[in-house]
């Protein structure tokens, strides 16, 4: 981590960023991540998700970090404070969980938990997988928590840091995943919300 901090220091700005995020219940807290774009990456104010590898403000040094998730290692002290867990849905950013919330309510059934470094989302889905598609796999987790299903998340993670699809970007112009699907999603989140501990 000193090495990357101390590459990426040389590549121009912060190594480190914070960001606000939300975890159980909604709350709200800071994720902590090395800094893979410029520092003006959202000067505008607009929060946006990354378009990939052609995305302009991704450094040269976070172009490797982010294709082997590096960027996430820092979130460990965020794990050790309390605000994450190891395995659990994405820390998703509120203004970004407020635009899917609009035509998705049955998104904030995410927070039943805490979000965490890994998840079924995480490694089943990629970085552009839909709302839609992120709330029913992080709902199948949350309807059936287990030290044997965080585990076989845990070993099948490592398998995602080679695989170059999974960090596809959003397409041009989008700054969140896009498209959010409304069928049978009610019926998948009220289930979870039963079975949630």
């Amino acid at each position: 981590m000193l090495i990357l901090a101390f590459l990426i220091r040389l590549d121009g700005g912060t190594a480190f960023y914070r960001q606000k995020r939300l975890t159980k219940d909604g709350k709200v807290f800071e994720v902590l991540k090395f800094r893979s774009m410029r520092m003006d990456a959202e000067e505008d104010g607009v929060a946006r998700l990354s378009t990939g590898e052609k995305d302009d403000r991704i450094t040269r040094v976070g172009h490797f970090i982010r294709a082997c998730r590096m960027d996430e290692l820092p979130q460990l002290f965020n794990i050790l404070q309390g605000d994450m867990s190891i395995v659990g849905p994405r820390p998703e950013r509120p203004e970004i969980a407020e635009q899917y919330e609009k035509e998705l309510p049955e998104f904030r059934l995410r927070f039943q938990c805490k979000c965490g470094l890994t998840g079924l989302a995480q490694y089943a889905g990629k970085y552009n997988s839909t709302p839609y598609d992120k709330l029913l796999m992080d709902l199948m987790y949350i309807a059936k928590p287990s030290l044997a299903e965080d585990f076989r998340i845990c070993l099948a993670t490592v398998k995602i840091l080679f695989m170059k699809d999974s960090t596809e970007g959003v397409a041009d112009g989008q700054t969140t995943a896009g498209d959010v699907k409304l069928d049978k999603v009610e019926n998948a989140g009220q289930g979870a919300e039963n079975k949630a501990v």
